[in-house]
């Protein structure tokens, strides 16, 4: 039987009209885009086409669009970078528990030198209460952090609302994006950001490239020296192939952005609807309606969540789990944990993220994963049955 994937929150298969579009880069239009030579100014011509379109997008100017390596680079240089222009400022950085480790990590980083970080609470369903944000702002904050949309639970924060108390502050709003940037309909000015990280494989375009918005007049300091490239914020010779691939990925999700988002939707609430009615025990993780529409993550008492992976793995069906933050790590999701979720309900969930291809695959899914899970519940000496 074909194999299904939902992991899409993990990455996407690249779509070949984007495939198509970063060909001639790699042989016939390979220039370096910093070399004053014809072959190098075609590459430069690309790249700032591309720049045009995605700033487009995002209803920005391209001179706010900086090019990446991918998402965490993006969070550790709007992270930093801002942490370390605005230290004559202040040194005091807000974020919240559930943050990916790629802005997490370098906010940790950053409390060893000098910096203090307000690591802001979730409720239940995930949600950072606003007015927790204005009472943690003092007078030597210079940052706040909030992602857009999780990337495991898929509740999407009240970025508007924290993005407009930190302007009245003074502050500096960052969010990364990576699981939003086209799969949800908004602009830079609709959030009220100064700094917003995206990556382009989340979205069908192609690994290693990444973006960085910096809304004009924000002051960063850049983290990697070299060149002059990205207007001196960011040196490394451009991946002109990755760049195109991502103006391309950007220009398609445009046009099918509202399919999608109205697809995915539905197929989400058949599975967490389906889940429910077919299974006892079942919890839906995040808010049930401010949510990403292609993602479900669910914890189910008395079963593994690694051993329910693997066991739909060898049924041909690929999603994650959110019992552990990597393969390498025994413990339970940071995310999971900050919801108010105990230790055994954690190990015992799974996150479905569907795509533009999911179709009758949800069917699938809801046929397979009840009969795993009561395989894996008879042999539980904890289950008992509601």
């Amino acid at each position: 039987m074909k194999p299904v994937y939902f992991d899409y929150g993990a990455t996407t298969p690249c779509d070949p009209e984007v495939v198509a579009a970063m060909l001639p880069y790699f042989s016939d239009r390979f220039g370096n885009p910093s070399s004053m030579h014809a072959f190098g100014k075609k590459a430069k011509e690309a790249v700032e086409e591309a720049r045009e379109g995605i700033a487009a997008f995002l209803e920005a100017a391209p001179g706010e669009i900086v090019f990446t390596s991918g998402g965490t680079e993006s969070n550790n240089m709007a992270v930093k970078g801002a942490a370390y222009a605005r230290r004559g400022k202040g040194n005091h950085i807000i974020t919240s528990q559930i943050e990916h480790h790629a802005v997490l990590e370098p906010c940790h980083f950053l409390e060893q030198e000098w910096f203090e970080v307000t690591i802001l609470p979730v409720d239940g369903d995930g949600l950072i209460n606003p007015d927790d944000v204005r009472r943690a702002i003092t007078d030597k904050t210079i940052l706040i952090s909030i992602m857009h949309g999780n990337n495991e639970i898929g509740t999407i924060q009240p970025l508007a609302e924290i993005g407009r108390i930190a302007r009245d502050r003074g502050v500096y709003f960052h969010t990364e994006a990576v699981q939003t940037l086209g799969h949800l309909p908004f602009s830079v000015d609709d959030l009220h950001v100064e700094l917003l990280s995206a990556s382009a494989h989340k979205l069908y375009g192609p690994k290693g490239i990444g973006l960085l918005y910096v809304r004009k007049g924000t002051r960063l300091t850049p983290f990697m020296h070299g060149g002059e490239q990205e207007n001196r914020r960011r040196a490394s010779t451009h991946n002109v192939p990755g760049i195109v691939g991502f103006a391309k990925a950007i220009e398609l999700a445009r046009g099918s952005l509202e399919k999608e988002v109205r697809d995915l939707t539905a197929f989400r609430d058949k599975l967490i609807g389906g889940f429910q009615k077919e299974m006892d025990q079942v919890k839906l993780n995040g808010h049930p309606t401010q949510r990403l529409p292609n993602n479900v993550n669910i914890s189910i008492a008395h079963v593994e969540g690694e051993g329910m992976l693997l066991s739909l793995d060898m049924l041909g069906i690929a999603c994650s789990t959110g019992s552990a933050c990597s393969s390498a790590s025994l413990a339970p999701s940071h995310v999971l944990m900050a919801i108010g979720l105990p230790h055994e309900l954690a190990h015992g969930s799974l996150r479905f993220s569907m795509g533009r291809p999911t179709t009758a695959d949800v069917d699938r899914l809801l046929e397979t994963l009840p009969p795993v899970v009561a395989k894996l519940r008879a042999i539980s000496p904890l289950y008992r049955k509601t």
